[in-house]
This record gives structure tokens, sequence and C-alpha cells, in this order.
């Protein structure tokens, strides 16, 4: 009897053992976009968190597929805990039910953040944006604001734009006079669009067009563009990698931002709220700016950042007032039919 219940006792301590090393195992796994963007999330949040809260975080990698997402919540199988999402998927994940909705108060409220790049499934993170930029060892009193992007004949030239509506209608309404704040209403209206339209035409001839976020850069340096619309980023790395002089115009930037979003069917919601928590801090958020030129979603951040970092970043003061945030809802309601018209445009 006794060497029975010995065997018991240490079956029992051994599975005991087991469930306590899967469960510190377990920990966190949080899925990003890879590259230099998960590298600086690596050091301004992933390691001091862990090191921090004594938990093991499982780095996942993907290319912002709301279907693998939405898949696993169906199946019951909900692996990732927590996932650096983009604007559209965030509203699609909330729209469709496979995203969990947010607790904001855990956060200080929506007003904690950029204004309009809160969702209600998700907390926003980073803010980055579409500007235009030009070379200034080429251009020595270079352009000022979004209407000189379409003035050809002050600066006659090449432009280089990405080859989508996203962006480009916005860009030529406010070009054409409409005010920020007016932007979007005027996109909904027969006239707006028609607008936007009759401004791009006034550069049609003179337009580059561009698909990877690579190709501004190059357009630019190689001088078969003068100006070059281009994700903030890629200009800022041109800038500090590869040393070229290319000056940013923010006026007119279009914010966009990336979001923390969490699953539906997480095993341990708290301890995911926990770790958002963390990475929704000015110290850390200001910490990323140091890895890559994108600005923190938290407003409380931005005294954290180092003065020298925070002029390049679509967040700084200055910067921000001048900026127009995407609306996600707009796009996700006429991007199929404003693509449509694009396409067919950009054919005749």
């Amino acid at each position: 009897m006794q060497m029975k219940t010995l065997k018991l006792t240490l079956s029992a301590l051994a599975i005991a053992a087991a469930c306590s090393s899967v469960a510190k195992a377990d920990g966190l796994t949080i899925t990003s976009w890879g590259g230099a963007y998960q590298k600086s999330q690596d050091e301004a949040y992933f390691k001091p968190y862990a090191a921090k809260a004594g938990v093991k975080i499982t780095q996942e990698e993907y290319n912002g597929e709301a279907a693998r997402i939405r898949a696993m919540v169906e199946s019951g199988n909900t692996t990732w805990d927590a996932v650096d999402v983009d604007s559209a998927t965030v509203q699609q994940g909330c729209d469709e039910g496979f995203l969990t909705p947010i607790d904001f108060s855990k956060f200080g409220g929506k007003e904690a953040f950029v204004k309009g790049s809160t969702n209600d499934c998700g907390v926003p993170t980073i803010i980055y944006s579409t500007i235009y930029a030009y070379d200034a060892d080429k251009i020595k009193d270079g352009p000022k604001t979004i209407a000189d992007l379409f003035d050809t004949k002050k600066w006659p030239g090449k432009r280089a734009l990405q080859k989508s509506p996203f962006g480009n209608l916005e860009f030529a309404l406010m070009a054409d006079g409409v005010p920020l704040d007016q932007v979007y209403a005027t996109l909904k209206t027969k006239e707006g669009v028609d607008r936007a339209f009759k401004k791009l035409d006034t550069i049609k001839k003179d337009i580059v067009w561009w698909e990877a976020g690579a190709q501004p850069p190059q357009l630019l340096a190689s001088g078969e563009v003068v100006m070059a619309t281009a994700w903030n980023g890629r200009i800022y790395n041109a800038n500090k990698v590869d040393k070229k002089n290319f000056k940013i115009v923010w006026d007119g930037q279009l914010l966009d931002w990336d979001l923390w979003a969490i699953p539906k069917g997480v095993k341990d919601i708290d301890a995911v709220y926990k770790f958002i928590q963390f990475a929704s801090q000015p110290g850390p958020q200001a910490e990323q700016t140091k890895y890559i030129s994108y600005g923190p979603a938290l407003l409380a951040a931005a005294p954290s950042v180092d003065p020298a970092i925070l002029k390049d970043l679509p967040t700084a003061p200055e910067n921000v007032k001048l900026g127009l945030a995407n609306d996600v809802i707009f796009w996700g309601d006429n991007k199929e039919e404003l693509l449509k018209r694009f396409n067919t445009w950009i054919a005749q």
C-alpha cells in the first residue's frame, strides 16, 4: 500500500509539474507583421514586458490576413492572444465578430489616443502616414503644401502616386481647397468624387504610378520624378540608411494606424489586457520610435519622444495638425466602387 501510495503521489507531482510547465510555456502568443516593425516591437514591448511580468512571449508573423484570424476563432482554437492589425482589418473583425470588443476604461478612455484612431475592437499602437516628398538636393526651395503637388507650372516634372484611389482622392480634394474636416463628407457625394477626379485630371499626364513601398524613394533618387507620395517610414529610412536628402511635406498627410486586437476565444483575456496596457504607456511607445519612424498613438507619449526623432514623426504636434485621419468606414463602404472607377480612369 505504501509503495502504491508513493507511486500515486509521485504521479500526481509529475502531473502537477507538467501542468505548471505547460502553463509557464504557454505565456502569450503575439502576432505582428515581421521585419523592422516587429523588431521595434520586440525592443520596446516584448522583451521589457517579458522581463517585468515574468511571462514568456512567443512571436508569430503574418501578412495581415483577416481570414487567418477568423479561421482560428471559428474553429474554436484561438492560438493568437494579441494581434497587430491594420485599420481595415480591425473594422472587419469587429463587424464580423471575430475580434473582442475593447474595454477602453482600462486605457483611460478613447480620448487618450490620437483622434480618429480608436476602434471598438482595437487599441491604437502606432500612427503612420502617406505623405509626399521631394529631393532637396535637386529642389532647393521646395514645395510646402498639398496644393503644390498638383502645381505643374511652378513645379514641372513627373509625380509618383500610388496606384490606388485611397489617398489620391483625398489629396486631390485637399489640393482643390476642401477643408480637412469636409473631405470625406465631400467624397460621399457624386459631385465630390467628380471633383476629385477632375483635379487628378490636371496632372494625369505627369503621373508615374507606384505599387510597392520601395519604389517612391527609388524614383526620387533616380530623378525620374520630382515629387512622390510615399509612406513616411520609407522616406525616413532612405534618409537615415541611404543618406538621402529627401524632404517630407506634412501638409495634407493621410494618417493611418495599426492597433492591438484580441481574437475571440483567447484563454486568458486578463493576461492579454495586461500586455496591451503595458504597450499603451508613454515610455514603451516613445521607446519604439528609436527603432522605427512611426508615431505613438498615445497622446501622452509625444512629450517622451526625443525631439530629434519627434520632428520626423506623423504625430509631432506641428505635423499631426496638418493631417487627415483615414475614414475606415468610408473606405469599407465605397472601396470597391471607387476602385472600379479609378481603374477605368487610369485606362482612359
